[in-house]
């Protein structure tokens, strides 16, 4: 009987942990969400109004997931000239239509999604970024001294919208 009374305690005391748990926010957002760009700050983050319910918005700051771009604030004029065209071409894709975010969650930073963001036209946007040269591929190490890969030239600072 004992045995038994032990369990029940044990199962009566796990359960509220457990409902708890399963109460929590979810840490990522598989999406899509729409939203429209408010403005472009550079060539891996815009903000955007996000339409999460209906009548509700909220403006946030997106990074776009997976990819990171040349410096607006550059060391060498030469990172500042490629940051640049990444930006100009990241306000190309995004275009005037609506967005969609999807793999959205928290970044490191307050305030800022981390997500990937698409249109109707181009699914992912930082793949065809990635693909003209324009930014880098990102795991959240060490970022590309953008400086000295930029020195010579960079595929992408050639495009121009």
């Amino acid at each position: 009987m004992r045995p038994l009374r032990l369990a029940l305690l044990a199962l009566l005391f796990a359960a509220p942990a457990l409902a708890a748990e399963e109460e929590l926010p979810p840490r990522e957002i598989a999406g899509p969400v729409e939203a429209r760009v408010v403005k472009v700050r550079d060539g891996d983050t815009v903000e955007v109004e996000a339409f999460i319910w209906p009548m509700q918005s909220v403006s946030v700051a997106v990074r776009l997931r997976n990819v990171d771009a040349p410096e607006l604030r550059a060391k060498c004029p030469a990172e500042r000239e490629a940051a640049e065209a990444a930006r100009e071409r990241m306000r190309a894709l995004v275009g005037e239509g609506p967005v969609f975010l999807t793999g959205v969650s928290g970044d490191k930073y307050f305030g800022r999604v981390l997500a990937r963001l698409g249109t109707k036209a181009t699914g992912d946007i930082g793949a065809v970024l990635l693909k003209e040269g324009l930014v880098d591929a990102y795991d959240g190490g060490r970022r590309r001294d953008w400086c000295r890969a930029v020195g010579a030239s960079l595929p992408g600072i050639l495009w121009r919208g």
